[in-house]
C-alpha cells in the first residue's frame, strides 16, 4: 500500500496566471543545471509558444537568465536572493524540525508534524529512523484521515455533524483487515481519542505499520497542527507505544511553544 505522493513535480497548474508562473518556478527551482525552452516542452507537456512567453515573463522579472549562448535559462538574481531569505529566515521551521530530530533520537524510531488539508493529513515534515526496518515516507505525502492517528485527532475537534459532513464527501475506504469504515464505529473510536487525548493507528493504513499522536496544543482553540511516532509492529507493540507518550507530549508542547514565540514576534 503506497501513500499519495506530492503532485507531479512537472505538472503546471494554477487557477491564474500568476500561480502557472509559481508552478513553473517549482519545475525550475528542482533544476541542478541550465535548461532550454525544448527541454521544458518536453518535460511539461505545454505549448511551445506558451511556455515561451511564461519564460520571457519570468525572465523580466529578473526570476530567470540566459546563459552565455542565449539558449538556455538558470536561476536569476532575485530567485537566488528569494531563496536565500527564505533560508535564512525560516527559522520556525529550523526550530520545529530540530524538536522533531530530539524526539527521533528519544524514542528510537521515526517522527512526523502533520496538519489537516480537506479530508486529508498531510506531512509536513518528518524525521527518520536510523533502524534498518522502517517505512519511508516523507514530507508533502497525504494520507486519509479515517484511518490515521493524527486524523483521527483532527476529527476529534469537530462535531459530529461536521465530521459526517467531511467524510460524507469521501468513501471510509478499507486499506487494511483493521480499517474502521463504518461511521458509527468511528465515532466511538473518535470518543475514545477525545478522552485519552491521544490516538493510534493500529495496522490501519498500512499493514505492519503502528502510529501513536498527539495534538500541538493552541491556547484557547482547535489545534491543525498533530506530531506522531511511526515504528513497525515488530518493534513497537501498544504498550511500549503509550510508553512514548511522555516524550511525544513534551515535543507537541516544545512546538507550541515555538509557534507561540513567532506568531508574538509577527504582531509585535
Amino acid at each position: 500500500m503506497n501513500l499519495k505522493p506530492p503532485l507531479d513535480s512537472s505538472r503546471i497548474d494554477g487557477d491564474t496566471p500568476a500561480l502557472r508562473l509559481f508552478s513553473l518556478l517549482e519545475v525550475i527551482a528542482r533544476k541542478d543545471q541550465f535548461f532550454s525552452l525544448q527541454s521544458l516542452v518536453e518535460e511539461t507537456e505545454l505549448p511551445k509558444p506558451t511556455l515561451h512567453r511564461m519564460l520571457q515573463q519570468l525572465e523580466g522579472a529578473g526570476m530567470l537568465q540566459r546563459d552565455a549562448d542565449g539558449r538556455c535559462y538558470g536561476p536569476g538574481l532575485r530567485l537566488r536572493r528569494l531563496a536565500e531569505d527564505l533560508l535564512l529566515n525560516d527559522t520556525v521551521h529550523g526550530a520545529r524540525h530540530a524538536v522533531l530530530r530530539r524526539l527521533v533520537d528519544e524514542v528510537g524510531e521515526s517522527c512526523n508534524i502533520t496538519a489537516l488539508s480537506g479530508s486529508e493529513v498531510l506531512y509536513l515534515d518528518r524525521v527518520e529512523t536510523q533502524a534498518p526496518l522502517r517505512f519511508y515516507l516523507h514530507p508533502g505525502s497525504r494520507v486519509p484521515a479515517h484511518c490515521s492517528a493524527s486524523g483521527k485527532l483532527f476529527l476529534a475537534q469537530m462535531t459530529p455533524a461536521q465530521r459526517r459532513r467531511l467524510l460524507d464527501q469521501v468513501p471510509l475506504e478499507q486499506y487494511t483487515p483493521h480499517t474502521i469504515t463504518d461511521f458509527d464505529a468511528l465515532e466511538r473510536e473518535i470518543e475514545a481519542v477525545r478522552r485519552d487525548g491521544h490516538a493510534i493507528d493500529n495496522e490501519e493504513f498500512l499493514p505492519g505499520l503502528f502510529c501513536i499522536a498527539v495534538l500541538v496544543p493552541r491556547p484557547g482553540g482547535r489545534s491543525n497542527t498533530g506530531i506522531a511516532i511511526q515504528a513497525p509492529v515488530m518493534r513497537v507493540s501498544r504498550d511500549k507505544a503509550l510508553a512514548f507518550l511522555p516524550a511525544l507530549l513534551r515535543a507537541a508542547n516544545a512546538i507550541a511553544a515555538i509557534d507561540t514565540a513567532a506568531i508574538a514576534g509577527a504582531s509585535a
